[in-house]
């Protein structure tokens, strides 16, 4: 990201603070619901195998831009899946698009089990839950895959995305120091699960969260490379959690504030994406969260 995209992002959070501007400055598009895993905790994909058109998702970036997006996710479902054969275009073609439409950071949330041959992206998600045993509990005997998928890509902007459940709180030490001695690998991000129908017993409490907080807020005190900022492990767990106005989704047309799951009854109160929670306490003014963002995204954007 150029320099003085960072400084457009710090005006549009001094804009929220003193002009009230509610305007979303990063968005997801949905590209695809198929997936090739049948994740534990996940209970978004494989609903309507819906593919989106090439031209329906052009014309969402358009909507984004309009919106006053300017970090914009590719997520599925599997978004490595998506192609739209009658257009002769591809996922490639979705990001090299969404640069040229003037996008700021454009990143491809994936869980590698299709590679990593996507250097357009400013960042790949990479799904990784936890060490080996752990991880291949939650998603299937993968992790040796994605991992030789890794070695064979040698791809420069993958990071590790993690949400922390039941299944596998025990190894966010293992995973995060695979993040930082992993050749390919840059950093690790993390969120915890949002407990959609059906996955609710994979949730957290409370008490976990604060303590895994502890945890996270350790191994990055010891400089492992940890994507979140230091502000969510110190306030998170006892905060209360809000939509994040300025994210919004938008799934086969439909455009929803914050998530695809802000209409589930209770579920915002016991929403885990960390994400949206730094950027709820980026465009409130807090200074602290405003200077830890423009440093990480220095760092590993």
């Amino acid at each position: 990201m150029r320099l003085h995209h960072y400084f457009s992002l710090l005006w549009r959070g001094t804009r929220s603070l003193y002009l009230r501007d509610k305007r979303p400055i990063l968005g997801t598009i949905i590209v695809t619901d198929q997936c090739n895993l049948e994740c534990k905790h996940c209970a978004v994909a494989n609903i309507k195998e819906t593919v989106a058109s090439y031209q329906q998702v052009c014309g969402e970036m358009d909507r984004l831009r309009e919106l006053g997006v300017r970090i914009l996710f590719l997520s599925g479902g599997e978004p490595t899946l998506w192609r739209d054969e009658a257009a002769q275009k591809n996922l490639h073609d979705l990001i090299d698009d969404a640069h040229r439409k003037g996008f700021y950071v454009v990143n491809l949330v994936t869980n590698g089990t299709n590679g990593f041959d996507y250097p357009q992206a400013d960042l790949i998600l990479l799904s990784i839950d936890g060490d080996e045993e752990r991880h291949n509990a939650v998603r299937g005997d993968t992790y040796a895959t994605v991992l030789a998928n890794l070695e064979r890509d040698q791809p420069s902007n993958v990071c590790i995305y993690t949400a922390i459940n039941k299944t596998n709180k025990s190894s966010v030490e293992a995973v995060t120091r695979l993040a930082a001695e992993h050749p390919f690998i840059k950093a690790i991000s993390y969120n915890f699960h949002t407990p959609y129908r059906g996955t609710e017993e994979e949730m957290l409490s409370r008490e976990e969260r604060a303590e895994i907080c502890g945890r996270l807020a350790k191994l990055q005190r010891e400089g492992l490379p940890i994507f979140n900022l230091p502000i969510t492990f110190e306030t998170f767990a006892d905060a209360t959690v809000e939509p994040c106005r300025q994210c919004v989704v938008i799934e086969d047309g439909r455009e929803s504030v914050c998530g695809r799951c802000i209409d589930i009854p209770h579920l915002c109160e016991n929403c885990g994406y960390l994400f949206a929670y730094e950027f709820n306490l980026l465009f409130r003014g807090n200074w602290r969260a405003i200077w830890q963002m423009f440093w990480t995204y220095r760092k590993f954007v």
